[in-house]
């Protein structure tokens, strides 16, 4: 511990750019993804507010189980398709992938599409299945 105070006293400029660099690295990725929701959460929304899940993994990754009621769109056919999902706008919509993660890219595009309440689920399909939420095949 010694020496760690140690270092941070005489580098302080190094460890002061790394903490800034880390910091905008943090808030250049929770921008990107939008807000998320935990399972919990997404299953008070599916049953108070009546929200939409759209599902946007693969075909192959949809067939092998989803959440009951999701709506499914591959992230690459969302474009073509935002038309089916026009009567949501103003409804809530999680957006669920296999992690979580290429959930925010789907998110950015509905934003822009402009609607207006749009979360995707923490962990994605593999939390909800850790978590032994339903699933339907």
């Amino acid at each position: 511990m010694e020496q760690l105070i140690e270092f941070i006293t005489n580098n302080y400029l190094l460890v002061l750019a790394f903490l800034l660099a880390l910091g905008m690295l943090l808030w250049s990725e929770s921008k990107k993804a939008g807000a998320s929701v935990s399972s919990t959460e997404a299953v008070q929304l599916m049953n108070k507010d009546n929200a939409v899940l759209l599902d946007i993994r693969s075909k192959k990754e949809w067939e092998s189980g989803s959440i009951t009621n999701s709506t499914h769109i591959p992230l690459v056919d969302l474009d073509k398709r935002l038309s089916e999902l026009e009567k949501y706008k103003s409804r809530n919509v999680i957006v669920v992938c296999n992690m979580g993660q290429s959930s925010g890219t789907a998110c950015k595009k509905l934003m822009a599409a402009g609607f207006e309440k749009v979360v995707r689920l923490k962990g994605g399909i593999t939390e909800w299945k850790a978590q032994n939420l339903p699933l339907v095949k």
